[in-house]
């Protein structure tokens, strides 16, 4: 199932379109992307009936059509860094023993094809698998943290370096919440649409064709069952929450010359069988 935010509304991806959901559940949904997750086994159980219904009623977006994240009030955003050996390693640290969590504040939220204003500093990329929550979730195991997750997106955790890295202490959450500093989409993907949804290609690039990153979520160093069982433990996780799991080598601080976000270029984010999140740099 794959479902989007297309102007605000909730959708459901069909073979022939989407299709809006609260007209085609003749009020039992509503508009609002958000209102999905309060009733998620529902709300997937009708999904997949209309999924099957005959065709005639879904649309195909249009370029003035407006994507918004998927996910657009979150009660939580959690964000981990440092969660892929070959990222670690570019940044000259040592694999963590526990998972490096910060958060990402929700007003950071954008979605497919919106710009971002850059702020002044050095702004740079980071691709990562997005993990949205789906029922309540504490003190998970390994065994049923999948069973917890609504689906998967693209994500970007977009990082001006100079405010994250001022000290003494380091100003993450800071630093990559600026608005629009947390793109997301283009569609929610739940779990079983995917062979394996613990070894997904993703990355990104510039639109003139620069690859700037490319791995495989086998890469990581806690998993996505890892990370709920860890966060879980501590945290309650909510329905709609999100989860930024982590980015591969290749961001621009860590580069010889470093090499930073500029103004006219658009950065485009894919997964595997997720999708591709297109946003275009703007100047402040």
């Amino acid at each position: 199932m794959r479902v989007a935010n297309i102007d605000g509304r909730l959708v459901l991806r069909r073979a022939d379109g989407y299709i809006d959901v609260e007209r085609a559940s003749g009020g039992r949904f509503g508009p609002d992307p958000q209102g999905a997750f309060a009733d998620w086994d529902g709300f997937t159980e009708w999904a997949r009936e209309a999924q099957a219904a005959p065709e005639g009623e879904a649309v195909l977006p249009g370029e003035g059509d407006l994507w918004d994240p998927p996910v657009p009030r979150p009660a939580q955003i959690f964000a981990v860094g440092l969660n892929y050996r070959d990222h670690v390693a570019e940044s000259g640290l040592q694999d963590p023993t526990e998972p490096a969590v910060f958060t990402k504040f929700a007003t950071s939220l954008t979605g497919h094809r919106h710009g971002v204003s850059l702020p002044e500093g050095l702004v740079d990329w980071e691709a990562e698998l997005v993990v949205v929550v789906g029922r309540h979730c504490h003190r998970a195991t390994r065994e049923t943290a999948w069973s917890h997750v609504a689906g998967l997106t693209v994500g970007q955790d977009l990082s001006e370096r100079r405010l994250q890295l001022t000290g003494p202490a380091p100003q993450f959450s800071l630093g990559k919440s600026y608005p629009g500093f947390a793109p997301l989409g283009p569609e929610l993907v739940t779990p079983d649409e995917f062979d394996d949804p613990d070894d997904l290609e993703l990355g990104c690039r510039l639109e003139d064709g620069e690859i700037l990153q490319k791995s495989r979520t086998s890469n990581m160093i806690f998993d996505v069952p890892e990370l709920i069982v860890r966060l879980s433990a501590v945290c309650p996780l909510l329905p709609g929450d999100l989860i930024f799991t982590g980015t591969p080598a290749g961001v621009g601080g860590a580069r010889t010359p470093q090499r930073f976000l500029a103004p006219g270029e658009v950065l485009v984010t894919w997964i595997e069988g997720i999708g591709t999140l297109r946003n275009p740099m703007l100047a402040p």
